[in-house]
């Protein structure tokens, strides 16, 4: 998982959940793979079609902001979305999107355009601009982030490494 390679959809500043997964499709199925057929379409229709697996979202500031609901980096993970990439997070989406395995990385993205075709180093924390040969050095993540996204998110890393203790007793 440490080398993502993938075609950049570029977004706007203050993209909110509703606008990732609109609240509408809640209520119609408790599906992820169904609601991903819908994602970001409230700004771009059709837009789930036009993703390949491990595609980026690249956006502005604010990415992720409104409600806290899970379903949005469930969605973006769903349709394929490899990373989002931003330069800057609401701080719930942000933390859903490592508890989902879902990896995100904050940058200036000014330069990425949208088609642009990306490879990502998670542990380094670059983003290359292939075709421009451009580097991007992005705020690196903590190693127990990388950890938890490796191992597929929360529950697996927990899973893996035999739940979470308070001390030694429990």
């Amino acid at each position: 998982m440490n080398l993502l390679r993938g075609r950049a959809h570029r977004f706007g500043d203050n993209i909110n959940t509703d606008y990732i997964i609109s609240g509408k499709y809640k209520f119609k199925t408790l599906d992820i793979n169904e609601m991903a057929k819908h994602v970001m379409e409230d700004l771009r229709p059709g837009f789930y079609n036009e993703i390949e697996h491990g595609d980026f979202i690249v956006a502005g500031r604010n990415f992720g902001c409104g409600s806290s609901r899970e379903q949005a980096p469930l969605v973006l993970q769903a349709a394929g979305i490899g990373a989002v990439i931003a330069e800057s997070f609401a701080r719930v989406f942000y933390r859903n999107c490592i508890n989902v395995g879902l990896p995100v990385l904050e940058c200036d993205t000014s330069s990425v355009e949208d088609g642009d075709e990306l490879q990502v180093d998670l542990r380094k924390g670059l983003i290359r601009i292939v075709a421009k040969g451009t580097i991007i050095k992005a705020k690196p993540l903590p190693a127990v982030m990388v950890r938890i996204l490796e191992d597929g998110g929360l529950v697996e890393h927990f899973r893996k490494h035999g739940g979470f203790k308070i001390n030694e007793e429990g």
